[in-house]
C-alpha cells in the first residue's frame, strides 16, 4: 500500500493529472483506505524535496538574492542598486504574488475537499483538465520568462492554482497552460510552475504537521511506511518533473490530454454502470 499511493503521488503530483483526482477515484473505485493523515502529509513533503532537487540552483539563487535585496533596501539611499533587480530576486517576488490568491480557497477549503467524494464530479473534472491541456499546446511560443513577465501574469496563474485545489483539475497541467495562455516561454511556463508549487505545499504541510501533532495522531509504528512511501513518491516525482520538462520543451504537453479523457470517461462509466452489472445483494 505503501509503494502504491507513494507511486501514485510522485506520478500524478507533477504530471498534469491529478493527484487528489486519482487518489479519490482509487478510494472509491478499489475500496482502498484514505491514507493516515501525517502520511499524506509526508507523501506531499517528498514531492517537495523532489522540487527542490531538480530547481536547486533556482532555489539557491532566489535565497542569496532575497538577502541581498533587503540588504540594498535598508541601506542608504546612495548605496541602493541602481537598474533592473537580477531575475532570481524578481522571481521572489513573483512567487509571493502568485501564492496570494490561493488565500481566496482558506474559507471554502472544506467544501473543496468535499467534492473530492463524488466520483462524477473527479471524473468530469479530469475530462476539463484534458479540454486544458489540449489547448495548452497551441497557446505556447511566448518570449514572457523571470524578467519580462508582468504582476497581473503572476496573479492570473495563482488564480489558476487555486482553482486546481478542486479534485480533478491538475495543479501542474492548470498553472502550465495558464502560463502558455498568458505568453511565457513554455521553459520557463514549467518552471514558474513547479517552483510556485513549493510555498503553496510547504505552507500546506506545516499547518496539517501543526493540527495532526495538536490531534495526536502520529503513530511512530508506521515509520517504516512513511519512509518507503517518501522515498517513493520523492524518486518518481524526480523523474516526472524532467518528463514534464522535456515534452514541454517540445511542444507536446498536450499529450497528456488524451490520458485524462480515457481517465475520466471510463471512471465516469464505471461509476453508473457498475451497480447495474453488480447490483448490492
Amino acid at each position: 500500500m505503501a509503494i502504491v499511493l507513494g507511486l501514485v503521488q510522485g506520478v500524478a503530483e507533477f504530471l498534469p493529472i491529478s493527484s487528489s483526482g486519482h487518489l479519490s477515484l482509487l478510494q472509491y473505485f478499489f475500496g482502498m483506505e484514505e491514507p493516515d493523515a501525517l502520511y499524506n502529509i509526508l507523501l506531499h513533503f517528498a514531492t517537495l524535496l523532489a522540487v527542490c532537487v531538480v530547481y536547486r540552483g533556482d532555489i539557491i539563487d532566489m535565497i542569496v538574492e532575497f538577502f541581498r535585496g533587503a540588504a540594498a533596501l535598508f541601506s542608504r539611499p546612495g548605496g541602493r542598486e541602481r537598474g533592473n533587480p537580477p531575475e532570481a530576486r524578481r522571481l521572489v517576488l513573483l512567487l509571493v504574488l502568485g501564492t496570494l490568491p490561493l488565500f481566496l480557497v482558506l474559507p471554502i477549503e472544506d467544501f473543496v475537499e468535499e467534492l473530492g467524494a463524488s466520483p462524477v464530479f473527479v471524473s468530469v473534472m479530469l475530462l476539463v483538465t484534458g479540454c486544458i491541456l489540449f489547448l495548452s499546446d497551441r497557446c505556447g511560443g511566448g518570449r514572457k520568462n523571470g524578467r519580462t513577465a508582468t504582476v497581473k501574469d503572476v496573479l492570473l496563474v495563482g488564480l489558476a492554482q487555486g482553482a486546481a485545489t478542486i479534485p480533478g483539475l491538475s495543479r501542474s497541467g492548470t498553472t502550465i497552460s495558464a502560463g502558455m495562455a498568458l505568453g511565457f516561454e513554455r521553459n520557463f511556463a514549467v518552471r514558474f510552475s513547479f517552483l510556485l508549487s513549493l510555498p503553496a505545499v510547504l505552507g500546506a504541510t506545516l499547518l496539517k504537521v501543526v493540527k495532526v501533532a495538536g490531534a495526536g495522531e502520529i503513530d511512530m509504528n508506521l515509520l517504516p511506511m512513511y519512509l518507503t512511501g517518501m522515498a517513493v513518491a520523492g524518486v518518481v516525482g524526480y523523474f516526472s518533473i524532467s518528463l514534464v520538462k522535456l515534452l514541454a520543451s517540445k511542444g507536446k504537453f498536450g499529450m497528456f490530454a488524451y490520458y485524462c479523457w480515457i481517465a475520466g470517461t471510463v471512471s465516469l462509466a464505471a461509476r453508473f454502470l457498475l451497480p447495474i452489472l453488480f447490483p448490492a445483494a
